[in-house]
């Protein structure tokens, strides 16, 4: 890893956003070595084989959760900064990611040269906050003591909270999430009984009031 450029690790299961990404970050100033990975464990092996200063993550892999994935990298490689990528707006994921140890989330319609400010951020330690997460921490702060239910789910209730909410029914996020049809039964249960409602209808118009859904 040098120490003058930024070498970066690219994650996200769709191949032409990575080589996107890889093309538009190779024409910047500062940025030093530039490799791919397609999913959560494709990124750890890489890591392991060789550090690099930061990984751009993105949160809905298909085999691994992203959120999953930062957890471990944060674990095992501490000094990596993690930049989150998705196409969720911040109000869905962005404060969980920084509160779960990543330098920045954003959203891909982001500018590149946000993208670049928030590497170069990320890779010297810092955290780079967008002004909707900043107010999202800021109000979060404020009502520490009055949260909103959804805010105890985890990170995978969390994931399957949205994918309910969006229509999908419990064998397609089984699938989709490469979890077995009791596992994702089990998420919903324990959703409704924190959130305090009784039917996907009740659901669906919680995540609507609470801006939970694209």
């Amino acid at each position: 890893m040098s120490p003058e450029r930024i070498d970066l690790l690219v994650v996200d299961d769709h191949m032409i956003i990575r080589r996107g990404l890889v093309q538009i970050l190779s024409e910047a100033d500062g940025i030093g070595e530039l490799r791919e990975a397609a999913d959560g464990p494709a990124a750890m092996r890489a890591l392991r084989e060789r550090p690099v200063a930061v990984v751009l993550l993105d949160i809905a892999l298909g085999e691994r959760d992203g959120m999953d994935v930062l957890k471990a990298i944060r674990a095992e490689f501490p000094a990596v900064g993690v930049v989150m990528l998705s196409v969720y707006p911040e109000t869905q994921f962005g404060v969980r990611a920084i509160r779960a140890g990543a330098g920045a989330y954003l959203n891909k319609g982001c500018s590149p040269d946000e993208l670049l400010g928030a590497i170069r951020r990320v890779a010297g330690g810092g955290v780079y906050v967008t002004p909707a997460i900043a107010d999202l921490l800021a109000r979060s702060v404020r009502r520490d003591d009055d949260r909103p239910p959804h805010e105890s789910l985890s990170n995978r209730e969390f994931q399957v909270l949205e994918l309910l909410a969006g229509g999908l029914s419990v064998s397609d996020i089984a699938q989709r999430l490469s979890l077995s049809g009791n596992t994702i039964s089990t998420y919903r249960a324990r959703i409704f009984d924190k959130l305090g409602v009784r039917s996907i209808v009740e659901l669906a118009n919680y995540a609507a009031r609470h801006d939970l859904v694209r």
